[in-house]
């Protein structure tokens, strides 16, 4: 993470005061990012997505179950659906279905399912909760930067103002002949010089306050001004002896991202036992109920006999035993059967069936073989990649102890140098109002004493920052 923030110009804390402007602190800038932010919103919207790959295979245990309903009318030669039987009349018909099946045994494909999904649940709410703090870590990192911007902004107005007090002392000087008229020369150019530095300074000031918003996610028009922490560098800070192991170790156990990274070699391996439940049979329980009800339906045990009658066909001439005989035919006509009720033959026709299904693989074109070898592949790739998060954060702590120890130096020495530069600006302030030097002397000890200044701020904010991620690494709240 240190890789983040490396590029990243630092810091220092002053603020000017802006009338009619909402007051931001840290505290409030990182709650608003965290609410706003896009990165953060996508890793909430995949976290999400995960619970319900959860809740989707933990719902796979339970039997399934669907009704279905059907109607409508057949013309010409059909076959009626309650008797099977050809039909050239026309037929209205109407038919209900309700099923249900279960998983007896899947050869652990169900429960290792859930078992990949919690894995890779925590996973991705491990990862959300990353970004949260890659996020907070970049909020706190861009409102410094518009601390520094600010300091230097107002530091280059301070300078102006003296520069241009220093010019008219010597203007009055020079009108009363106390001093040559090229003395103002070099003290007008100090003038422009400043003058430039104020210009620049502004813009950066703009620069740092757009990155912060843009950050954010707030609308880049709102004017607001930042809170300044109280942030000061004591000695215990700079007595600070941290190990690289001791981090380390200490990161390991409060980074989202390594936990993150183990979930998902433990998904992986889950995985593997998902697919080879694909060698094993798959035993199913069913049933179903059902019903129909034809138009065409006759109710045969209730004949409507009002019209029948007798009819007796012609003699039929016959040979019985040799002797010529005739047979008479009679048969009843004119009986009518009523169509049988809609719900009597719901009632009739209502059938159930219950029953179990094994499916044996035998040969499945090696899609077993290759599921198989996918998943192994992943598991070897997910526990490499959980290798490399911990050797990538271990480099990580390395440069931030050793970028630590480098901060604390250079704040030493700049502190060091701001001393030596202070000592000699008094020097040179003391002989340029006797007239012991000219103004381009004295300008060199003021362009020297900025300079101190502005790497003593450097140093100082540089080490604070470098000490905040290391007590990042070690798992302590971001403040300052």
């Amino acid at each position: 993470m240190i890789r983040l923030f490396s590029t990243i110009v630092l810091l220092t804390a002053s603020l000017a005061s802006l009338s009619g402007q909402e007051v931001w602190s840290l505290q409030r800038c990182v709650q608003y990012a965290l609410d706003n932010n896009l990165q953060i919103q996508q890793a909430e919207v995949t976290a999400r997505n995960a619970e319900l790959d959860v809740s989707f295979n933990q719902f796979s245990r339970l039997p399934n179950l669907s009704a279905s309903v059907s109607g409508g009318y057949q013309f010409g030669r059909t076959i009626d659906p309650t008797t099977n039987a050809f039909n050239n009349t026309s037929i209205g018909f109407n038919s209900f279905q309700l099923s249900a099946g279960a998983t007896v045994f899947s050869g652990g494909r169900i429960n290792n399912s859930i078992k990949q999904s919690q894995f890779s649940q925590r996973a991705a709410r491990l990862d959300a909760q990353d970004t949260r703090q890659t996020i907070a870590l970049s909020v706190a990192t861009t409102f410094l930067n518009v601390l520094l911007a600010e300091e230097q902004l107002a530091n280059a107005q301070t300078q102006l103002q003296l520069s241009r007090q220093q010019l008219e002392r010597t203007n009055r000087l020079i009108a009363a002949g106390s001093l040559p008229a090229n003395n103002r020369l070099d003290l007008e150019a100090q003038v422009a010089r400043n003058e430039q530095l104020v210009v620049e300074g502004q813009n950066s000031v703009d620069m740092a306050y757009l990155n912060l918003k843009q950050l954010m996610q707030l609308d880049p028009q709102q004017a607001i001004r930042i809170d300044r922490p109280d942030l000061a560098v004591n000695d215990a800070d700079l007595l600070q002896q941290f190990e690289v192991e001791t981090v380390y170790n200490a990161a390991l156990q409060n980074q989202p991202s390594v936990e993150a990274a183990q979930l998902r070699y433990a998904s992986a391996e889950a995985g593997e036992k998902v697919a080879q439940a694909g060698y094993y049979p798959t035993l199913n329980v069913f049933g179903s109920l059902s019903s129909n009800y034809s138009s065409v339906s006759r109710d045969i045990s209730n004949p409507n006999t009002d019209n029948a009658q007798l009819v007796e066909s012609s003699p039929t001439p016959v040979n019985i035993n040799g002797e010529p005989a005739t047979v008479t035919f009679f048969q009843i006509e004119g009986i009518t059967y009523p169509t049988t009720p809609y719900f009597d033959q719901i009632n009739e026709n209502f059938g159930q069936s219950l029953g179990v299904s094994l499916s044996i693989p035998i040969y499945s074109n090696h899609r077993n073989n290759i599921s198989m070898e996918r998943a192994r592949l992943n598991t070897l790739s997910a526990q490499v990649q959980s290798q490399q998060v911990q050797d990538q954060l271990k480099a990580d702590v390395q440069q931030a102890v050793t970028a630590f120890r480098a901060a604390r130096n250079s704040y030493l020495a700049a502190q060091r140098s701001l001393e030596s530069a202070q000592a000699a600006f008094d020097d040179a302030q003391r002989r340029f109002d006797l007239g012991a030097i000219g103004s381009f002397e004295y300008n060199d000890s003021v362009d020297n004493l900025d300079l101190a200044r502005v790497e003593m701020t450097r140093a100082k904010y540089q080490f604070l920052f470098n000490l905040k991620v290391v007590e990042f690494y070690l798992g302590q709240p971001l403040q300052f």
